[in-house]
């Protein structure tokens, strides 16, 4: 692994400072000097390292995806994206995973998956180099029950055989579930609390009883596991909160009490809403048969309406809000997902600064990581993104494949830069 020197460069740390013009040495798989320097200056010496000259060029840290399903398969259901046959479902998920690399996602955590273990084996794969792709946090099946989000079983059909997700009925099935998932080798279990109204159960609809979600929680943690909750309404919000749900997916629907729950819990809980859903299926999903008529008849107008009210009311609250949610549907595919920056700007408020916070600093917690990850600072890891163009200026710079110069996710470059040789040294220019 050659050591690598970022020189002339506009660093955003993701400490919150304004940019400043510097170098960045990448030593192994870590930063090991991040330097303030004047433009144009000459870089200080690194013996051996490859110069990235990078012209003014914006460096900064790797993103970092907060509800990923690798495995949705850019499909407009739920049975279009279970029903894939398993050996071309995991080649897709490969596919996908460089995908997210390609655009600057340098980690994702996983939402949860159509099939019991594929995004296990995608993690492993990765991480043993078999595929190439982002850290990955592995989930297993949504943890549904018979009839709730998730259960898109037929009648005639074996119910287990053919779910999308993992149905459980009462304490003891569900122990026996996540023990099952603790097994396979999953990061975290995600339980469907609340519903979807695409799929007839509407998102202000809870399910699960008290027991069902202590015991989901109480077996997840002895094995060491995460949970996280498809929560939009406000019962189950305040669910996760009584019950330690650390990762909050959606939280839709929000009252005085919920606010002031999450607020008091602030830095125990993370909450990715998935906006560009909630907006995509309202507005951009029609050649799907779903017009703006029959969205707002669904209710999902008026969710957004009522989502962006609650993101709003959190960013005032300092609880924090990340990207990433339900990519991977036709109308929302996968690789657009810098959208959700652009939105978090345009609906919730954020200063783009806010915005590349959420993708950077407060992805490291988020990767359970926060040491490590998510700065461009010494010692960290050095996953990092070099673009062509302010992303503080125009958030959606980071949506254009094109102005990503290149990506380096723990030191290695996944896309170097398009360099052209100056003279017959180590120097290179982006």
């Amino acid at each position: 692994m050659a050591d690598v020197l970022f020189t002339n460069v506009r660093v955003f740390d993701g400490g919150g400072d304004a940019p400043f013009t510097g170098d960045v040495l990448v030593q192994g798989n870590r930063i090991a000097r991040v330097a303030k320097t004047a433009f144009g200056a000459r870089p200080v010496p690194a013996i051996g390292a490859q110069v990235i000259d990078g012209a003014g060029a914006f460096l900064m840290p790797g993103m970092v995806e907060a509800h990923t399903h690798f495995s949705w398969n850019d499909q407009p259901s739920l049975d279009a994206i279970q029903r894939m046959p398993p050996e071309e479902h995991i080649l897709w998920c490969a596919e996908v995973a460089k995908r997210y690399l390609d655009m600057g996602w340098t980690s994702c955590v996983g939402a949860a998956a159509a099939k019991p273990r594929l995004d296990v084996v995608t993690r492993n794969a990765i991480n043993d180099g078999t595929i190439i792709g982002p850290r990955y946090l592995a989930a297993g099946q949504e943890i549904t029950l018979p009839g709730g989000l998730g259960d898109s079983t037929q009648p005639h059909l074996p119910q287990h055989e053919f779910a999308f997700g993992a149905i459980v009925s009462g304490a003891e099935e569900m122990r026996r579930c996540v023990r099952m998932m603790a097994k396979y080798g999953v990061d975290s279990v995600k339980i469907n609390l609340s519903g979807e109204s695409i799929t007839g159960m509407p998102s202000e609809m809870s399910q699960f009883t008290e027991e069902e979600i202590r015991v989901c929680v109480e077996e997840a943690k002895a094995w060491g596991k995460r949970v996280a909750a498809h929560a939009r309404s406000t019962w189950s919000i305040k669910q996760c909160v009584r019950h330690g749900i650390e990762v909050i997916y959606h939280a839709s629907f929000t009252d005085e009490e919920a606010l002031d729950m999450l607020e008091a819990h602030k830095t125990e809980h993370f909450i990715a809403p998935g906006l560009a859903w909630l907006i995509n299926t309202s507005h951009h999903a029609s050649q799907w048969g779903l017009t703006p008529e029959v969205t707002k008849k669904m209710g999902y107008h008026r969710e957004l309406e009522a989502a962006v009210e609650s993101m709003r009311a959190m960013r005032k609250r300092g609880i924090r809000i990340l990207p990433g949610g339900d990519y991977g549907f036709a109308w929302t595919p996968h690789g657009t997902n810098a959208k959700d920056l652009e939105y978090f700007v345009k609906y919730v408020g954020m200063s783009t600064m806010e915005a590349l916070l959420s993708a950077t600093a407060w992805g490291g917690p988020m990767m359970r990581m926060g040491k490590v990850l998510g700065y461009i600072r010494e010692g960290y890891l050095a996953d990092i993104l070099l673009i062509d163009g302010d992303p503080l200026a125009d958030i959606t710079v980071l949506q254009d494949k094109a102005r990503i110069l290149a990506v380096m996710k723990d030191g290695e470059f996944h896309r170097a830069p398009a360099m052209q040789r100056t003279r017959a040294t180590t120097r290179w220019a982006a």
